[in-house]
């Protein structure tokens, strides 16, 4: 008889065991180091990382705001940095006077750890009353500015400038306009 309830409090203890690893043990392998906020998210495929309806919403240190969404987005892991892959991207940045600049292109890359994106393919650029088209915009928070670029094109009230690159400092607004070589000119067509 003592050697079936030691026997039976044997089994009890491994089973309670089994029952702590795979609580606390084996789901940590499984968790991600960054957790973003994604609203109204649809995952496609439990196996293939695509999300549908993904929106991230980030508050950057100069409580200025950067919301990013897209109809449809894959997220990547190279280098342990998650990334996002996105189609059909709209990006809002509000300013600390609330001024909005709103981009919108066919693809994206967005990293998630330092905010950085990369807009691809019929980029259009829309802040007061000036647009932007361009081919290619690159949104780099750690410097503070915005590097539109590849045939650009900007109309704005006082006529279109056709040019190869825009630089735009977030904190200054400061915009530096100019060609890939310095034999060309930009043109500039006023109303």
């Amino acid at each position: 008889m003592k050697k079936l309830i030691q026997l039976l409090l044997l089994s009890i203890i491994i089973f309670i065991s089994i029952i702590f690893y795979k609580i606390y043990f084996s789901n940590q392998n499984e968790r991600k180091e960054a957790n973003p906020t994604i609203n109204n998210q649809e995952i496609v495929d439990d196996k293939s990382n695509l999300i549908k309806n993904l929106e991230y919403n980030v508050t950057l240190n100069d409580n200025s705001q950067y919301i990013i969404t897209a109809d449809e987005s894959e997220l990547l892991y190279i280098n342990d940095i998650e990334l996002v892959s996105m189609k059909n991207v709209t990006a809002k940045f509000y300013d600390k006077k609330n001024d909005e600049l709103i981009i919108t292109s066919d693809r994206a890359l967005f990293n998630s750890s330092i905010y950085d994106t990369e807009f691809r393919d019929n980029v259009t650029v829309k802040y007061l009353d000036n647009t932007i088209l361009s081919d290619k915009l690159d949104l780099k928070f750690n410097e503070n500015i915005v590097i539109i670029y590849d045939n650009v094109v900007y109309q704005g009230l006082q006529g279109n400038i056709l040019t190869d690159n825009i630089v735009i400092n977030l904190i200054t607004k400061n915009v530096e306009i100019f060609m890939n070589k310095s034999n060309k000119k930009v043109t500039v067509n006023t109303n």
